[in-house]
C-alpha cells in the first residue's frame, strides 16, 4: 500500500547509463543551477501542512483530460466543482492520479465561461448586477471541455446500484470517460471542468490560438474541411480570464467581473458569480499515485543526439521521456525504423524544475504495438496491476492437506445449512462464485430468505503474507481474455468458491420477509452450506420466462442434495416474486439507475482474437441475484456501524456536482425535454418518461444517460470515523443513508475487511487491530485499485474492440449525435456503446457551417454530389441527430474511426429564417 511520499528535490543529475560524464561533477552542476527553472520548486512540507490546515491550500486527485493534455482539473473539498489547472507549467511535473497539493489563484485569474456568459446576457440584457446576486447564483463548475467528469463515472458493481457497463473507445482511459470527448464544445456544462474552447478554435488543432474577438465572441463558424494540424505541441492558452473580460467585454461584463463575489477569499465558498471558475496551480506532490510507468515507442531526438533518445508514451497525459541511448536496443540509432512498431516500457525516474521533459529508463521491450498479449502486459504495468504469481510464502498460508474438509470445531458454533436447498446463480463462465440464495416457504405468508457469501476471512487471516497481498491487491482485474485474481485460485476457484456438492463456510444474512419485501427479523451468522446446483443466469431467466415448463435433467446442471427441477424452479420463482417488490420498493424510495450498452467478446480458442461479440442485457434473473445482494450490503452496514461507528468500512456515493447537471437540464429544456434532477429519485422518473420501443426513443434514451452520467462522481470507500457528518455516508444512487460491500469477498478486499468487523460484533472475533486513520488509508487506496482495475477492464473491452473492427470491418452502424463542435461532432453508435468523433474533414462535403441555436449547437452541412445523387445536398446535425456511421480500422495499431453517409433525405431548410 503506498504511503505519502516527498517530492524529490529538483536539480538532481539523473546518471541513468548516460556515458561521458563531465569530471568536474561540481562545475557541471553549476551550469545546471543556472539554467532557466521551467517549474516552480515545490512548496516545503511544512508551509504545505500549515496552508492545508489554514484552508489556504487544497489536496486532491488531479485528473488530466486525454484529448488534450494541458487541461487537468482538481475537484473541491466538498465535490461540487473543480479546479482548473491550465498548462503544463501549473500542472508542475503532477502526473494523472497523484494526489496533489493547489494554490487557488487570484481571483483576476479566474476563468470565465464566456458563451454561457453571452447567453445570460442575450436573454437577460436588461437585467442589472443587483437582479443577478438577488436570484442567488453561485460559482460552481461550468465547462464546454472534452473531458469533465471522472475517468470512471459509474461503479463497476452492479450492487451499488448504478451500472456495470461503459461506452468503448480507443482512447487509453475511456468508455464514459470518453464522455468528456462527447461533452466536449457542448453548450453544457461538464461535471469536471475542461477546455471551454471558443467555437472558433479548433477542437483538433490546439496549437492554434484563437484572437480576442473570438475569444470573447461567438461568430457564425462557415468553413471547408481543411486537413487536421498539430498534435502534441504545446497549446495556447485557451480561455478567457476575468481581467480580460474587465478588458475587453461588454459593459455587462465590466460591471458584473468588475465587482469581486462576496466570499471568494475562502477556499471551499460557492457564492458569486456562476460564469466563472477558479483556477490554480500544483505547488506540491502528497503522493504520486502514477506509477511513473508508460507504455510507447522510441525515438531519435530531433537533433539527432546520440546521447540520449525520446520515448513517446502511447497514453498523450504522460510527457516525452528522455532516455539514455546506452539503454536503448543495439543498432537503434543506426537503423530506428527497424523499432518503430515496437512496444516498450519506460519509468519516469526524474523530473527537474528545469527540465521541460523527465529524464527516465528503459525497462524493457514487450512486441510488437497492437498485439494483445505486448499491449495487455504494457496495460497492466502502467495501470500497477500485480499479475505475478503469487508467493512461496503466500502459498505457505493455504490449507496444505489437499483436498481439503472442514475442521469440525468449525461445526461446533456454525449453523449447519447443508439440508437446505441452496444455490448459486451466475454467468455461465464463472469460476469465483461468492454469493448462493436460498428460500424456505414459512407459514402465513412469510419465507425465510437467506443471502450465503463465502466465508474468506476464514482462511485470510489477518497479518499474514496472503492478507498483506490480498491487501496489496485489493481487487481482482477482469479482462477480456483472463482474470487477474486478487487470492491465489486455491481459494478463489475451490475452497472458497460455494461449488456445488461441495461443504464450504460461508457467512449468512437471513430475513423472515413476506411477498411482498416486508422484512420481519433478520439473523447473521457463520454457516455451512452445500450447494445444490450452479445455474447460470440462462437457467433462472428459463424458469421466470416459461413457470409451466417440464424441464428435463439434461436442459440443466446437475443437481444434488436430493433436491429435483421443481423444487429449484420454484424457489427461483419465488425469490424472482420477492426481488420484483424489493426492486419497486427501492425505486419507489428514489433509487437511480444508468444502464448502458456493454460489449461481451466471443474469442477463437486457437488464435485467441475475437470472432464476435454481443451485448450484456440485464434481465429478471440479473436483477433477483442484485437485489439481494443490495439488501445483504444494506443490512451488513447497519449491523457494522452500529458496532463499531469509528471503525465501519462504509461505501458512500456523492451528489454530483450541481452545475454540470443544471447544465444537461437546460439543454434538455431548449430542446422541449424537461428532466427534474433534483434529486435522485426524480431524475430516474424524468428518464422513465422518455423511453419508448421506436427507434428514435430508444437512441435518445440512451443518450440521456451518457449526458447525466457525467456529472455523477464515483462512489468511494471510507471508515466511519473519519466523517464526522454522517450525511456523507448517504449513497446517492441507490438513495440510502447507510451501504458497504458485503458480497463479493473473493475478488475485493474492502469486503474481507467488513466480514472481519461483522464477525466482531457478532462475537465470534476482536475487532479488528488497525486504527481508525489505518482503515481510512487502506479504503483511500482499494478506492485506488479499484479504480485502476475498473480503467484495465475498460482498456481492454477498448482494445478488442479495435482488434474485430480490423479483423471484420467496416461495420455500418446506426448512429445518434451526442455533441456538436465546430468542426467535428460526436456520436454514440447505438448497437455498440461507443462514442467516436466525426470529423469534417474526413467527409465527401462541399462546405459546412456551425452556429448556435439558442442552447443548441447545430453544424449544417453540405455533401458533394457523386454517382449516388448528382446535385449537392444539405445535412442539418444537431443534438439527438440520426445519423449512418461506417466504423473502419486506422493505419495506427488499435485505432480506428467513424465516418457518416450522406443520408437519404435533403435537409428541408430555408436560411434566412434559421438566421433570424
Amino acid at each position: 500500500m503506498s504511503g505519502n511520499k516527498q517530492p524529490r528535490k529538483a536539480g538532481g543529475h539523473s546518471g541513468a547509463g548516460a556515458k561521458g560524464q563531465s569530471h568536474n561533477q561540481q562545475r557541471k552542476n553549476q551550469g545546471q543551477q543556472q539554467k532557466p527553472k521551467i517549474f516552480e520548486p515545490y512548496l516545503p512540507l511544512e508551509i504545505v501542512q500549515e496552508g492545508i490546515k489554514r484552508g489556504h491550500l487544497i489536496v486532491g486527485p488531479i485528473r488530466i483530460n486525454p484529448k488534450n493534455y494541458e487541461d487537468a482539473y482538481v475537484p473541491l473539498p466538498d465535490g461540487t466543482a473543480d479546479i482548473y489547472i491550465g498548462g503544463m507549467s501549473d500542472r508542475n511535473r503532477a502526473l494523472n492520479t497523484d494526489e496533489v497539493v493547489v494554490q487557488i489563484n487570484p481571483y483576476d485569474q479566474w476563468r470565465v465561461f464566456v458563451e454561457d456568459f453571452e447567453e445570460f446576457e442575450r436573454v437577460s440584457a436588461s437585467a442589472d448586477l443587483k437582479s443577478l446576486n438577488d436570484d442567488g447564483v453561485g460559482i460552481t463548475n461550468n465547462d464546454d471541455d472534452n473531458d469533465s467528469g471522472p475517468d470512471a463515472v459509474y461503479d463497476d458493481d452492479s450492487d451499488d446500484g448504478v451500472t456495470a457497463a461503459k461506452p468503448t473507445s480507443e482512447a487509453a482511459v475511456v468508455g464514459v470517460g470518453e464522455v468528456g470527448a462527447v461533452l466536449s464544445q457542448l453548450d453544457i456544462s461538464s461535471a469536471s471542468p475542461g477546455q471551454n474552447l471558443p467555437k472558433t478554435a479548433s477542437p483538433v488543432t490546439p496549437s492554434k490560438s484563437p484572437n480576442r474577438s473570438q475569444q470573447l465572441g461567438t461568430p457564425k463558424v462557415s468553413s471547408t474541411p481543411s486537413n487536421r494540424g498539430g498534435s502534441r505541441g504545446t497549446p495556447s492558452k485557451k480561455f478567457t480570464s476575468i481581467t480580460e473580460m474587465k478588458t475587453n467585454g461588454s459593459p455587462l461584463a465590466k460591471d458584473l467581473f468588475g465587482c469581486k463575489p462576496p466570499g471568494t477569499n475562502s477556499v471551499g465558498d460557492v457564492t458569486g458569480c456562476k460564469f466563472v471558475q477558479r483556477t490554480g496551480k500544483v505547488v506540491y506532490i502528497y503522493e504520486k499515485k502514477h506509477s511513473r510507468a508508460a507504455s510507447g515507442r522510441l525515438k531519435l531526438m530531433q537533433d539527432k543526439s546520440k546521447n540520449f533518445a525520446l520515448f513517446s508514451p502511447s497514453d498523450s497525459r504522460i510527457p516525452r521521456i528522455i532516455i539514455p541511448m546506452a539503454e536503448c536496443p543495439k543498432d537503434f540509432y543506426e537503423r530506428p525504423e527497424d523499432f518503430a512498431q515496437t512496444l516498450f516500457i519506460a519509468r519516469i525516474q526524474q523530473w527537474d524544475e528545469t527540465s521541460r521533459m523527465p529524464k527516465g529508463c528503459l525497462a524493457r521491450s514487450l512486441g510488437e504495438a497492437g498485439q494483445i498479449e505486448p499491449e495487455t502486459v504494457a496495460m497492466l504495468i502502467e495501470l500497477d496491476v500485480d499479475d505475478t504469481p503469487f508467493s512461496e510464502q503466500v502459498s505457505a498460508c493455504l490449507p496444505q492437506n489437499l483436498p481439503w474438509s472442514i475442521p469440525e470445531s468449525e461445526f461446533s458454533y456454525r449453523k449447519d445449512l447443508r439440508r437446505s436447498c441452496i444455490f448459486t446463480i451466475d454467468p455461465a463462465t464463472a469460476r469465483d462464485l461468492d454469493d448462493a440464495v436460498s428460500i424456505e416457504e414459512l407459514e402465513n405468508g412469510l419465507y425465510e430468505v437467506g443471502v450465503h457469501i463465502a466465508d474468506v476471512s476464514f482462511f485470510v487471516k489477518e497479518s499474514t503474507e496472503l492478507d498483506a497481498v490480498a491487501a496489496k491487491r485489493a481487487t481482482s482485474v477482469y479482462l477480456v481474455q483472463k482474470v487477474v485474481p486478487m487470492l491465489p485460485r486455491l481459494l478463489c476457484e475451490e475452497l472458497c468458491s460455494l461449488n456445488p456438492d461441495h461443504d464450504r463456510l460461508a457467512f449468512s444474512v437471513i430475513w423472515t420477509i413476506n411477498g411482498e419485501g416486508e422484512i420481519f427479523s433478520e439473523w447473521y451468522g457463520r454457516t455451512v452450506i452445500r450447494s445444490c446446483v450452479k445455474l447460470s443466469y440462462d437457467h433462472a431467466q428459463g424458469f421466470i420466462d416459461h413457470p409451466e415448463k417440464e424441464w428435463s435433467l439434461n436442459e440443466l446442471p446437475p443437481i444434488t442434495n436430493s433436491f429435483g427441477v421443481k423444487d429449484v424452479m420454484k424457489r427461483v420463482l419465488q425469490l424472482n416474486k420477492i426481488a420484483l417488490n424489493l426492486r419497486k420498493q427501492r425505486f419507489d424510495n428514489g433509487a437511480l439507475r444508468l444502464d448502458q450498452v456493454k460489449l461481451q467478446f466471443n474469442l477463437n480458442f486457437e488464435t485467441g482474437l475475437p470472432n464476435g461479440y454481443s451485448v450484456y442485457q440485464q434481465r429478471d434473473s440479473n436483477r433477483l441475484i442484485e437485489e439481494f445482494m443490495l439488501l445483504a450490503n444494506m443490512a451488513v452496514a447497519h449491523k457494522i456501524k452500529t458496532s463499531f461507528p469509528q471503525k465501519a468500512i462504509l461505501r458512500r456515493h456523492p451528489s454530483p456536482q450541481d452545475k454540470p447537471l443544471q447544465d444537461v437540464q437546460e439543454l434538455c429544456e431548449s430542446l422541449g425535454m424537461k428532466i427534474n434532477a433534483s434529486t435522485a429519485g426524480h431524475l430516474q422518473k424524468s428518464l422513465l418518461k422518455y423511453q419508448g420501443l421506436d427507434e428514435y426513443s430508444q437512441a435518445r434514451i440512451q443518450v440521456l444517460v451518457v449526458l447525466i452520467s457525467k456529472p455523477m462522481q464515483n462512489a468511494k470507500y471510507f471508515c466511519a470515523g473519519t466523517f464526522p457528518d454522517e450525511s456523507l455516508y448517504h449513497h446517492y444512487a441507490l438513495n440510502v443513508p447507510l451501504y458497504t460491500h458485503f458480497t463479493s469477498p473473493i475478488r475485493r478486499y474492502p469486503d474481507i475487511l467488513v466480514h472481519r468487523l461483522l464477525a466482531a460484533a457478532l462475537g465470534y472475533s476482536e475487532p479488528p487491530g488497525l486504527s481508525t486513520q489505518l482503515l481510512q488509508r487502506q479504503a483511500d487506496y482499494c478506492n485506488d485499485k479499484k479504480n485502476n482495475a475498473k480503467m484495465a477492464s475498460e482498456r481492454s473491452s477498448d482494445m478488442y474492440f479495435s482488434i474485430f473492427v480490423k479483423e471484420a470491418g467496416p461495420l455500418e452502424e446506426t448512429g445518434m449525435v451526442m455533441a456538436v463542435l465546430d468542426k467535428a461532432f460526436d456520436v454514440l453508435i447505438l448497437k455498440l456503446g461507443v462514442i467516436k468523433r466525426v470529423y469534417m474533414e474526413r467527409l465527401p462535403i462541399k462546405s459546412f457551417d456551425y452556429r448556435k441555436n439558442m442552447k443548441c449547437p447545430e453544424l449544417e452541412i453540405e455533401w458533394e454530389a457523386d454517382e449516388d445523387c448528382t446535385h449537392s445536398t444539405r445535412h442539418l446535425i444537431t443534438l439527438f441527430t440520426l445519423v449512418d456511421c461506417c466504423v473502419f480500422a486506422d493505419k495506427e495499431p488499435l485505432r480506428w474511426s467513424c465516418v457518416i453517409k450522406r443520408p437519404k433525405e435533403e435537409l428541408k431548410y430555408v436560411a434566412s429564417e434559421k438566421d433570424d
